[in-house]
């Protein structure tokens, strides 16, 4: 008989049956509103309650780009290009991005940095006890240098930029004045650690071509290394210098002035939807356990 209908009358079937199952949807709807408009509500007001109790966090930036290049440069990678011809003699690789990042990211440098400007009443203010001077407690809630890496770990960034060949370090903290001077630490840090370990290195090429001048008569390998014996010297100088040594700050770190999280309304926008639709869920799950046990109960009749 069905095979018989025309394509009109099909088609109107199908739309008939269509409206019905969305009645039907709109009725197990209607049928749990009061359970998905509580759901709704307690789960609305729950995020909005926890999101004003979040604290506000503020994020400081600043942007430095190495000196000479990304694979080095300046007067280093000259000078490993002239060590390079000499036999017998080579020198570590110029300060490059790479190198940089890994000591951004390093626990050495960290560690550094904590112990010089005693960052740890400061990442464990809740701890310490500002009047007193004190930790609050027993011996045992003292934080260590681990809880301070560890900490520090989830509030520094350090991002890479390969096209513009900069590097941009982020600090997010409570406190938008201790967010910017964390990012100054950082920088201040790098510095003084990348200028005394340039001495130290140049010190100590310096000293091996004094002792290889000593072993060689060949008069055009001694004027080479007399060359690199001054630029030894004018690496040490220009450690002592500090400023734009190994990298050039870009965009020095400021006090941001507004928050980048919570985003409070997004969470409560955010609850109100996966709630709305968590409800309709739980309703035709409802309703479906409900028909179930109705028709368990007419079969046993």
């Amino acid at each position: 008989m069905t095979d018989n209908l025309q394509p009109e009358n099909r088609i109107n079937e199908d739309y008939s049956e269509e409206e019905i199952n969305l009645l039907d949807y709109w009725r197990v709807i209607w049928g749990w509103k009061f359970l998905i408009v509580l759901l709704v509500f307690i789960t609305v007001l729950t995020t909005a309650i926890v999101s004003r109790n979040k604290i506000d966090i503020y994020q400081a930036t600043a942007v430095i780009s190495p000196i000479g290049g990304g694979q080095g440069g300046g007067s280093l990678s000259i000078l490993s290009q002239q060590f390079g011809g000499l036999p017998g003699i080579s020198l570590p690789a110029s300060t490059s991005t790479s190198e940089i990042i890994n000591l951004l990211k390093s626990n050495m440098l960290m560690e550094e940095m904590i112990e010089r400007y005693n960052l740890l009443p400061v990442l464990f203010y809740e701890r310490w006890d500002e009047e007193k001077t004190e930790w609050k407690g027993d011996t045992k809630g003292i934080p260590t240098a681990w809880d301070a890496l560890r900490t520090l770990n989830g509030i520094v960034k350090i991002n890479n930029n390969v096209k513009d060949n900069t590097i941009t370090i982020s600090t997010e903290f409570h406190d938008p004045e201790m967010a910017a001077k964390m990012v100054s630490y950082i920088l201040a840090t790098l510095t003084d650690h990348m200028t005394s370990e340039a001495r130290r290195v140049a010190n100590s090429k310096r000293r091996y071509l004094e002792e290889q001048l000593g072993k060689t008569a060949d008069p055009l390998i001694r004027q080479k290394i007399y060359n690199l014996i001054s630029q030894q010297i004018e690496t040490a100088m220009m450690s002592e210098l500090k400023e734009d040594f190994a990298f050039k700050v870009i965009d020095p770190p400021k006090v941001p002035d507004r928050k980048i999280k919570p985003n409070r309304s997004m969470m409560v926008k955010l609850s109100f939807v996966v709630s709305l639709f968590a409800g309709i869920f739980l309703s035709f799950f409802l309703e479906y356990v409900k028909r179930l046990r109705t028709k368990g109960i007419n079969d046993l009749q």
